[in-house]
């Protein structure tokens, strides 16, 4: 079963997220009270635990969630294989991928230049808020038929 592992925001950009108990989502908008809300394609991203292992296993073993900016961390479900355009039901919520990796910023973030790789760029994934709700720890994700 795919599931929510953690759920952070930022309430300034440039800062790392930190994790909270849950996260309001708004349509059109992203999360009540985090800094990359807004109208925009980049509303929610989220990364597998799956893909925070891999930079584990390179000796970043104190990796908490939300250190790769991310909003939603998730497990049990291949999110750098789902397509733009997939939805994606995670809680009461109903999320639509909108872009697969980024870019870091200034020649690599912090964790590209200790180790020489970062999972987001490959493996994070963007999301618009198509249904909004609340999300937190252990709710169920699920890949809707289009």
């Amino acid at each position: 079963m795919a599931r929510v592992v953690s759920v952070n925001i930022s309430e300034m950009k440039g800062v790392l997220k930190h994790p909270v108990q849950r996260i309001e989502l708004k349509p059109g908008w992203g999360i009540v009270g985090d800094a990359h809300a807004g109208n925009w394609h980049r509303q929610i991203s989220l990364l597998a635990e799956e893909s925070i292992d891999t930079m584990r296993a390179m000796g970043l073993e104190h990796l908490r969630p939300g250190a790769f900016a991310e909003n939603i961390n998730t497990e049990g479900i291949a999110l750098k294989d789902l397509p733009v355009g997939a939805r994606l039901r995670v809680g009461e919520c109903l999320l639509e991928v909108t872009q697969i990796g980024k870019e870091c910023h200034n020649d690599g973030c912090a964790i590209q230049k200790a180790t020489g790789h970062c999972v987001m760029p490959t493996e994070g994934i963007f999301a618009i808020v198509v249904e909004g709700g609340f999300v937190q720890a252990n709710d169920r994700i699920a890949v809707c038929e289009a």
